[in-house]
Formats: C-alpha cells, structure tokens, sequence
C-alpha cells in the first residue's frame, strides 16, 4: 500500500526581536545611502552612527567640491558645533555619507 505525503505549506511569522526593517523599499542601509535630487537647506539627515537628526544649514562649493553644514535638530542646537559633510554626486542624484535622508525628524 503507497502512502502519500501531504505537501504542507509552512507559514513563517516574524520574530517580536526581529530587526527592524530597512526605512525605504529596497533600501539597506549598511551598503546603500539614500539620494536625493538635490541637497537643500532645512532638510533633516540622520546619522548612521548615532541615529541623531540634523539639519542642512549652509551649503558650499570648494574648487570642484559641493559641501553641507549640518547641525543636529534639537533644544540645544542654536549652542551645537556644526558638522561638515562633502556631498555625494552619483547619477541618482546627491547624497550625504554616513547620513539617510528623511523629513521625519523627532525634534
């Protein structure tokens, strides 16, 4: 006498301690920095390092290079040293190293 398995589908949860998923679609944000069309002033960009928001200021051309002012989006940043970044010209657009794009600031 045959036996015949049944194909049984698993379906698979995500763990409550799974880490979180990347912010954009498609995004992974240990190999990928996010572009924009244009850096402006009043954009906010979070550290990777930190996860601290920080507001674009000031923006400069050196010889070749375009440059932003970053200070960090919060109580005391009138009295925070600025950061300078060298923007990141790629055919997506621009980016800022070590920063992620977003307008969702916690200030």
């Amino acid at each position: 006498m045959l036996q015949q398995s049944k194909n049984r589908t698993s379906v698979t949860h995500p763990s409550i301690d799974a880490p979180p998923a990347p912010r954009y679609a498609g995004e992974d944000s240990q190999e990928k920095t996010m572009s924009v069309k244009s850096i402006q002033l009043g954009q906010v960009w979070r550290s990777d390092k930190d996860g601290q928001d920080y507001l674009v200021t000031k923006l400069y051309s050196e010889v070749f290079s375009l440059y932003a002012v970053l200070r960090p989006a919060g109580l005391a940043a009138p009295d925070a040293q600025t950061i300078r970044v060298k923007v990141a010209k790629s055919s997506d657009g621009a980016a800022l190293p070590g920063y992620t794009f977003t307008q969702e600031g916690a200030f």
